[in-house]
């Protein structure tokens, strides 16, 4: 244990990344269960992460402006897709977003294969490096993240299948460039399960609550223990959504 290394100035941009992340993935995770569509993050955080890697590939740096083009368009490509499927096969949508995430990730390991430091780049990707993100990161992120929950609520049902899927690409490329593809998933399922059975009115606010309560657990815990901040704050989110938990059908729900 190492309470020397709480660091508010390393704390405080990673929390910062995590609110930003929950912004936009709580009200889409909640559509997401409506949808029946779970594994729809893992999928399209998968592309956008090929498309981080094949821009690396190419020569260009991870970090660089070519790279985030190439994660979007990738995407808004995987985005255009499952709209598709979605009106071609909805009976079936969720094993085609299985597979198109499979793809991806297998996608990925075959473009890293050759590079002596493609498996610390992929496991960067996907376990994140929320301890590094630093505050000149989060003023895009936060622009982006305030004009997607603006076109979410202006729009509501009437964004239409590509509408949702748009926002959501962009969502989750923006997330996982600061926190990895494993805690943008546990970010959008977890809050979103933990108040499914809280009440109508309440279920925002309990969402947002788990959401906040992992991440600051989690990102304290890691410093304080030298643990991966990633990995355990996944594991505080799951935490804070059992302890939060509503037995379905109690008075109140």
């Amino acid at each position: 244990m190492d309470l020397d290394a709480f660091n508010l100035s390393i704390l405080v941009p990673a929390f910062l990344a995590g609110m930003l992340v929950l912004a936009t993935h709580v009200p889409l995770g909640m559509q997401v269960l409506s949808r029946g569509i779970v594994f729809i993050d893992l999928a399209i955080a998968q592309i956008a992460t090929l498309g981080v890697i094949a821009a690396d590939r190419a020569g260009f740096e991870p970090e660089g402006w070519v790279a985030q083009v190439a994660a979007v368009s990738a995407a808004l490509l995987g985005a255009a897709l499952l709209t598709w499927t979605e009106k071609r096969w909805p009976e079936i949508q969720e094993a085609l977003i299985g597979v198109l995430f499979s793809l991806a990730a297998t996608g990925g390991m075959l473009l890293v294969a050759n590079n002596p430091h493609g498996g610390e780049h992929l496991q960067d990707l996907l376990a994140g490096q929320i301890l590094w993100v630093a505050y000149a990161q989060l003023l895009p992120v936060a622009g982006l993240t305030a004009a997607i929950l603006g076109l979410w609520f202006y729009f509501g049902e009437r964004i239409g299948r590509f509408g949702f899927y748009g926002l959501f690409a962009f969502a989750v490329t923006a997330s996982v460039q600061l926190v990895g593809v494993y805690l943008v998933f546990a970010s959008l399922i977890i809050p979103a399960l933990a108040c499914r059975n809280h009440a109508p009115r309440r279920r925002m606010l309990v969402a947002y609550a788990v959401g906040a309560t992992g991440y600051l657990a989690g990102l304290g815990l890691s410093t304080i223990f030298d643990l991966p901040s990633g990995p355990l704050v996944v594991w505080t989110l799951a935490l804070a959504g059992i302890l939060i938990q509503r037995p379905a059908g109690k008075p109140g729900c």
